[in-house]
This record gives C-alpha cells, sequence and structure tokens, in this order.
C-alpha cells in the first residue's frame, strides 16, 4: 500500500540520522502505547538502531503477550549507562503520551534527552519536546507508526507487525470505534498479511482474566449508578476493593466498555482511587457529547469519545458530583 505523505520531514530526517533511540511512553501503558513503542523498537532495531526501550514500570501482565515486551526496561541508571554510551549520537522519542507530566517520576531525566521527538494522536496533546508529530485523526499512535515505517522504507517484521496491531486494534475497540477509519482497515488488513491472526489477538486480550481481575470486576460492576434519564453511567474502583480482590491498576483495562455497552448510555465515568492519593477519572462516550472538552475543563484531555483526567484532594463522591455537574451540561 502506497503510504501518503504524512510524516514531518524532520521526524524522519533525524530518526535516519541517529544510531541510538530511547524511547518511551506514558504511565500505566495501554495497548496501543506499548505495542507501538514495541513496534517502533523492532522497526528501528531493523534499521541497524540501538533502542533502549523504557518503562516506568514493569509491564502489566495484561500485555505479557506482546513480543519483545521482556526487552522492556525500567532501570534508570541502565538508561542513563546507554546514553553515555551513545556519546552524543541519540535522540528520545515519545509516543502515545498527551502531557510531559504522564511521562512519570524520570520526566525531567527524559526531557533533558535531546533531540527529543513526540508521536502522538490524542487531540488534547499538551505539547513538549523538540519535534513533534501530532494527528488527531488518526485511530492510534500504533497507526502513526505504520505510516512512519513506509516514509522509512522499513522492513516490518512479524514482531513489529503483531505489535502494531495490537496497538491499532485496541485504540479502536477492535474497529468499532468512530476513529476507525478506511485507513485503519487498510493498514490492519496489511498487518494481517505479515502474518498476524486477529483471533490470537483477541484472544490474547479478552481472553486473559485472572481470578483477582474477575473479582474485582464484579465489585466494580456492582457499583453502577445511572443519571440524568439512564444517560450517565458512573463506575468506581476503591483502593479497598484492589486490597480485598488482590488486584492492581492494570487490572482494570476495558472495565468502563461495560457501562458503555448500555443501550441509553450516552457516556460512562469510571472512577478509579489512586494509591497515591487521588481520583483518575475515564471518560467513553458514543453520540454526540465530546468528553474531550469535559476533561479539558478539569486539566485533562483526550480523543471526543474518550478521554480522561485525574483530581487530587477530592474523594471519590466529590469527584463524582463536579463530572455529574459538567457532564450534564455537556449532554446533547
Amino acid at each position: 500500500m502506497k503510504t501518503m505523505k504524512l510524516v514531518p520531514e524532520e521526524i524522519s530526517k533525524i530518526i535516519l540520522g541517529v544510531d541510538n533511540f530511547v524511547l518511551m511512553t506514558h504511565l500505566h501503558p495501554d495497548g496501543d502505547a506499548l505495542g507501538s513503542l514495541l513496534g517502533l523498537a523492532d522497526i528501528l532495531e531493523g534499521l541497524g538502531k540501538k533502542v533502549f526501550r523504557y518503562l516506568e514500570e514493569p509491564v502489566s501482565h495484561l500485555f505479557d503477550f506482546l513480543p519483545g515486551c521482556s526487552r522492556a526496561e525500567t532501570d534508570i541508571i541502565a538508561l542513563q549507562n546507554f546514553v553515555a554510551a551513545a556519546q552524543g549520537n541519540v535522540a528520545a522519542i515519545s509516543l502515545d503520551c498527551g502531557d510531559c507530566d504522564r511521562l512519570g517520576q524520570e520526566k525531567m531525566e527524559l526531557l533533558n534527552l535531546h533531540p527529543f521527538l513526540v508521536i502522538d494522536h490524542h487531540r488534547g496533546h499538551r505539547e513538549f519536546g523538540d519535534f513533534r508529530w501530532l494527528d488527531s485523526e488518526r485511530s492510534s499512535t500504533g497507526e502513526m507508526i505504520y505510516e512512519l515505517a513506509m516514509e522509512l522504507e522499513a522492513d516490518i517484521s512479524y514482531v513489529a507487525a503483531f505489535n502494531v496491531y495490537v496497538a491499532i486494534s485496541t485504540d479502536t475497540g477492535s474497529f468499532r470505534y468512530e476513529c476507525t477509519s478506511p485507513r485503519t482497515l487498510r493498514i490492519a488488513a496489511d498487518l494481517v498479511e505479515l502474518g498476524v491472526h486477529p483471533e490470537e489477538v483477541a484472544g490474547h486480550v479478552y481472553d486473559n482474566f485472572t481470578l483477582q481481575r474477575l473479582r474485582l470486576m464484579e465489585q466494580v460492576l456492582a457499583t453502577l449508578e445511572l443519571f440524568e434519564s439512564d444517560q450517565l453511567a458512573f463506575i468506581t474502583a476503591t483502593n479497598k476493593m484492589f486490597d480485598d480482590c488482590g488486584a492492581d491498576a492494570g487490572d482494570t483495562e476495558g472495565f468502563i466498555n461495560y457501562p458503555r455497552a448500555l443501550r441509553s448510555v450516552k457516556v460512562a465515568v469510571f472512577l478509579k482511587e489512586n494509591k497515591k492519593g487521588g481520583v483518575s477519572v475515564s471518560l467513553r462516550a458514543k453520540g454526540g457529547c465530546d468528553v474531550a472538552e469535559v476533561a479539558a475543563v478539569f486539566g485533562g484531555g483526550g480523543h471526543r469519545n474518550a478521554a480522561g483526567f485525574r483530581l487530587i484532594g477530592k474523594g471519590v463522591k466529590q469527584v463524582q458530583k463536579l463530572v455529574l455537574d459538567a457532564l450534564s451540561k455537556a449532554l446533547v
């Protein structure tokens, strides 16, 4: 498939001219973040580059099926040694991260790497880095990584194809969301031709529950509350639930899709208490409510139908009231 000229020239020039790369993504990475990072890492290594795959925390068990995930490192000292050995011939690439604060506690160390490239598809992106490729019309960062590979005339191995397919399929809800374009499906078809089996990916993504995750889901779904003539649905995960079930934040992946699936619901909201304090809020919409605009009111961002933010210093009930008031006004 012939690619359109989409990649900023300075991005491709830097990548072709540098031999060593530090790749990173946002905290609590989802399938798009991890798939994009691991897919790009393999593509770059296929071009003869050296790559350091940095994550703040180990890969969640939900995504430990991704090929190459065992090569991701969480040791900042190891990253510093990699950069030192590069002797200035190094670049950083942030993937799928809409805000530098989401790079984690080592963000200043990471932002001190130059040139710092940013590849992201979030509409509410808060600009950072030296060079940026931002495209909110893309279904996923994974889709952008495919375009980058085409621009670089790089071979896409099975490992890269698998990771990029996971990135695209998870961020499109298995090609169900509004962000799925004809181009998205054509790219997915190319990846299948490279050997990816959609049923295998679906099995890993949707049929990989632990007992702890199932117990947590039972408790979370029991918190379901409906408002505004059943157009707004709220579910909640508390720290006590996590402790009682022996689960962690990663185990909540996909929970918000259940209240969103209710016929009457236009917006689903998932409130999650954080061990470090505060409440994380995930918003998923279908229809006319732009949840990215709602999230922006609280300092967050995202896409029209998928957005989020975090509030510090307030309890779950306080956050619920604030979000409910904002969404009630935003409903159309």
